[in-house]
């Protein structure tokens, strides 16, 4: 996030770094990523380490503290070293409570290299490395910790509140509340149509795997030994291949590579599911943050691009 939380006590985080025999001399606000909130501390000798606050609002507590779990084993027992997996604290545990209910913190060791941006187009040859890096995923077995990732669109609920709503009673969440409530209207057709198509195309899935959920390029990083690793664990669960290879796979040569690693066809029309499934998702989440207070900020301008270019995507 690039707007920093505004109610987040940041002298809660050193004390907390004392759990993983962390003494941080400095601590410097990184504003990457969208949802999360994250922090570089540094050590004396020059030891870093990335620190991410996680509102347990957005999801529970006890579901970030599985995913943190599942990605901790897939790196410590499965041996998969291109999962940037979160450290754990003096009581083993990959994610660590900063108060009672809100905000809770994860911490890595921090990587050199180039990450990328959701939109970036990967060039061939970087595609099939990371299809390679699906494939090897999908074929470990699920740590026990491994949550469920369930079809069913996370944000219906507030999409269809939204497409309900009177009117004639403005939303009232700060100055992107009514140009949004305003667009949100002018598609409601559109949204109505694609979540017929959503449920229309929602078949039953082929058999589970385990899936990162995001292996988008944004969460990629190309590190120093010619190294890809996959950032941001805290959507990994069990479900269909599709969930991830929508992102990554172009042409049909992806999905050859795909089947031949192993073994499983893919199945194009729970492709198609997945991808209008996260279109009418963060059309939810943007509907939410316009609905809630908020000024206009960086993260909010972001938050209205974003909206805006899903609508025109889902009416392409």
């Amino acid at each position: 996030m690039r707007d920093r939380p505004d109610d987040f006590d940041e002298g809660l985080l050193r004390p907390a770094l004392h759990a993983y025999g962390i003494e941080a001399a400095t601590l410097e606000y990184a504003p990457v990523g969208f949802g999360d909130f994250h922090w570089i501390a540094g050590g004396r000798g020059g030891r870093r380490w990335f620190v991410t606050v996680a509102d347990v609002r957005r999801q529970t507590y006890e579901g970030l503290r599985l995913a943190m779990e599942t990605a901790a084993t897939l790196r410590e027992e499965a041996g998969l070293e291109f999962v940037v997996a979160p450290l754990r604290d003096s009581g083993r545990a990959p994610l660590r409570r900063l108060d009672r209910h809100r905000y809770a913190m994860s911490v890595y060791p921090y990587e050199n290299g180039t990450a990328g941006d959701f939109g970036d187009e990967l060039p061939p040859t970087e595609r099939a490395r990371v299809i390679d890096l699906l494939a090897a995923l999908h074929a470990t077995p699920p740590p026990l910790s491994t949550p469920d990732r369930p079809l069913e669109l996370p944000g219906r609920a507030i999409l269809e509140q939204a497409l309900h709503d009177d009117a004639t009673l403005p939303w009232l969440g700060g100055p992107y509340a009514e140009p949004a409530q305003e667009l949100i209207a002018s598609r409601a057709d559109l949204l109505r149509g694609r979540l017929a198509d959503f449920d229309r195309l929602a078949d039953k899935p082929g058999e589970p795997v385990v899936t990162h959920g995001e292996p988008h390029p944004g969460n990629l990083l190309r590190a120093p030994g010619d190294r890809l690793l996959l950032l941001d664990w805290d959507t990994v669960g069990m479900a269909a291949p599709e969930r991830d290879l929508w992102l990554v796979a172009r042409d049909d040569d992806d999905l050859a590579r795909y089947t031949e690693a192993t073994g499983r066809p893919v199945n194009r029309q729970t492709l198609a599911l997945y991808r209008l499934r996260w279109a009418l998702n963060d059309v939810a989440e943007f509907v939410e943050w316009f609905r809630s207070p908020h000024g206009r900020t960086p993260d909010a301008e972001q938050s209205w691009t974003g909206l805006t270019g899903t609508l025109d995507d889902l009416a392409a």
